[in-house]
């Protein structure tokens, strides 16, 4: 990517070295719900119905966390009486002298969440509303967070209480060594997943899609699946804005295609159980996330993130 450190974006929290523990006790879930469509023509949401923007939250976790699920998106739903709360006062520590300058990984998380900012204000228009952007915080090892503490294990997640983005930067060498999805591009493509779920939290309808899935719990995979492969999609649709920004090199594209299959369902399974479980997806399969994230892409329209539309995605 052509790309270059710019202004710092305030809503960039730096936390490294402050340390946490723990880790997220999130239930799975996700849903629809009958529901206006944001910009639409009065349609409602559920399986089997038009679908054109959703609220999901997800962990992005990696492998040796415990939990079965290896490097994967997760949708981490909340309590149904769970209220959210103010976000967390900044509580950053500045980087020593001398380190802010070659602090790449940070520049470049800085740079892509300005980025979607601008995307994401000029799609907020095509939705007839206003929507606050998110923080980001980097931390190290471990971090405490609006939805409680989280160590490394967990990988980039967002947490809808604080409306926040959590990453580690280590997750993006994981992401490169032990799944094959190397590049900056690989890891904007994540960046710009964790921000499209915030989009989705501000749209107002979480509460009722999370009520969906509690209502109707047998349909909670299937859920889930569509929910995440339209995260991809949203992604899609930023990297379509930055290719036509110039911004995008050759081979980027690839990048962030190689970044959606590595976090299939069937190849996370293959790779950390040696087998494969369709049953229980939560997140699609390699080809589902491809496609999905290149329908958005290709198309450059958010009216192409339906992933409820089809009988089947």
């Amino acid at each position: 990517m052509k790309w270059k450190p710019g202004k710092r974006n305030p809503r960039l929290e730096d936390r490294r070295g402050q340390g946490g523990g723990g880790g997220f006790g999130f239930p799975s879930g996700g849903g629809g719900m009958g529901l206006p469509i944001p910009g639409g023509s009065g349609g409602k949401m559920g399986v089997g119905t038009i679908l054109i923007v959703i609220v999901l939250f997800f962990v992005l976790r990696g492998c040796g966390d415990g939990s079965g699920g290896g490097s994967g998106f997760d949708i981490p739903g909340l309590p149904a009486d769970q209220t959210q709360v103010p976000p967390a006062q900044d509580t950053q520590q500045p980087v020593p002298a001398g380190e802010e300058a070659s602090d790449r990984g940070k520049e470049f998380v800085n740079f892509v969440l300005t980025d979607l900012d601008g995307f994401w204000n000029q799609q907020s228009r095509g939705l007839d509303r206003e929507l606050q952007p998110p923080g980001l915080v980097l931390f190290s090892d471990a971090v405490n967070s609006g939805c409680g503490q989280a160590s490394s294990a967990t990988g980039p997640f967002y947490c809808p209480l604080d409306q926040k983005a959590y990453v580690d930067l280590t997750f993006f060498n994981q992401l490169d060594s032990q799944f094959g999805a190397p590049g900056d591009f690989a890891q904007a493509y994540v960046l710009a997943h964790e921000y499209g779920h915030h989009i989705q939290q501000q749209l107002g309808i979480e509460k009722q899609v999370r009520g969906q899935s509690n209502a109707n719990p047998d349909d909670a995979n299937e859920l889930s699946v569509r929910l995440e492969l339209q995260a991809d999609c949203f992604a899609g649709l930023w990297g379509r804005s930055v290719y036509e920004e110039g911004i995008l090199e050759d081979g980027d594209l690839e990048e962030g295609i190689t970044a959606a299959e590595a976090v299939g369902d069937d190849r996370i399974q293959q790779k950390t159980q040696g087998r494969i479980d369709p049953e229980s997806f939560t997140h699609g399969t390699s080809e589902q996330r491809r496609t999905w994230f290149r329908n958005g892409f290709d198309s450059g329209d958010i009216q192409e993130c339906d992933t409820f539309a089809a009988d089947s995605v």
